[in-house]
């Protein structure tokens, strides 16, 4: 769907009703019928996942598989499949100065990448009533996959030139892949950079934000929108997230949703954050109800709003809690 994404963003805020965007896929395997190894390695696969939660679901946008492992395992680092997880990063590539130089930055389409954006392009051809978000990781969360989070946390303060090598060689990876996603047909990327939440706001500006903002400055336009996902502790990181420039904003249930939008623009998107795993995972429908119902009241005075889950929905999420979620939003806006 060819769409200006900034009428999209200031229509929904105008719209006088609140839109729903949870980031999910991984409950399309019921619907689908697919595995879940198949739909992160498969693009054709994955892109029929997405295809079926479209159909079912009223929601305002499409997203790919949010999957954390893709950009390392490109980078050489070794992934753990499971039929019944997300893939994971095991051990790490980078220990030193030495390991981060001879880092390569690989090209475009190495690993999993070309089932992605394969995903993607069929995604887009398919669902044409709404746009297609696709999915990258964040720099620092890459960096610290390719390093390990412990070692990266320590290396800030006594390693800080190894870290921004690893980081310069990510985010310049991450640029290609953006515009490979673009050229694809997407109308936006959800950036998540869940890693940054453990940072400082100065460390987060530094090694986090700026970095985002490549990508930002090389790829959104009217036409391509960028969410900056973070699930992390973000009531002190708001400011250095809105310096990177994106559009949009997808917050975690780490936090309260009212301490976080006051401090956002009024004229960016603002998405959170049902507890995907408490509520949408192993919750029941009338905990589902009840959190939504509090959430919507708590966010009435906020038009750019948008109701969503806190991060990806899990495989295994129980199909009539997503129904509830979006029922009860339903009977919301038709009060």
């Amino acid at each position: 769907m060819k769409c200006n994404m900034d009428t999209w963003k200031n229509d929904l805020i105008a719209s006088g009703r609140v839109a729903a965007l949870p980031i999910m896929t991984y409950p399309g395997l019921e619907l689908s019928g697919k595995k879940l190894m198949d739909i992160v390695r498969k693009g054709e696969d994955q892109a029929v996942c997405i295809e079926s939660l479209a159909k079912r679901y009223n929601s305002v946008a499409a997203v790919t598989v949010m999957d954390l492992s893709v950009e390392a395992e490109a980078f050489g680092s070794n992934v753990k499949y499971s039929e019944t997880e997300v893939p994971t990063v095991i051990g790490h590539m980078v220990t030193d100065m030495k390991d981060a130089e001879a880092l390569r930055v690989p090209a475009v389409g190495v690993g999993r990448t070309t089932a992605y954006l394969k995903a993607t392009e069929l995604a887009v051809a398919r669902i044409t009533d709404r746009p297609v978000f696709g999915g990258i990781i964040g720099p620092f969360s890459l960096a610290g996959r390719l390093m390990d989070m412990t070692a990266i946390m320590v290396a800030m303060m006594r390693q800080s030139d190894t870290v921004t090598i690893v980081l310069e060689k990510c985010a310049a990876f991450l640029v290609e892949y953006a515009k490979a996603i673009k050229g694809a047909g997407a109308n936006g990327i959800v950036i998540a950079e869940p890693a940054a939440g453990l940072l400082s706001p100065k460390q987060c500006d530094k090694f986090s934000s700026c970095y985002v903002k490549q990508i930002v400055d090389a790829v959104q336009d009217e036409n391509f929108m960028i969410v900056l996902h973070n699930c992390g502790k973000t009531v002190k990181l708001v400011d250095s997230m809105v310096s990177t420039g994106a559009a949009a904003y997808h917050i975690g249930n780490a936090v309260s949703m009212t301490d976080i939008m006051p401090q956002m623009p009024s004229g960016k998107l603002v998405m959170g954050n049902i507890n995907p795993s408490g509520t949408f995972r192993i919750g029941t429908v009338e905990q589902m109800v009840e959190e939504v119902n509090g959430l919507l009241d708590e966010m009435s005075d906020y038009n750019n709003f948008v109701l969503s889950s806190g991060c990806d929905i899990p495989p295994g999420t129980p199909l009539d809690n997503i129904d509830a979620f979006f029922a009860t939003l339903e009977k919301y806006n038709n009060k």
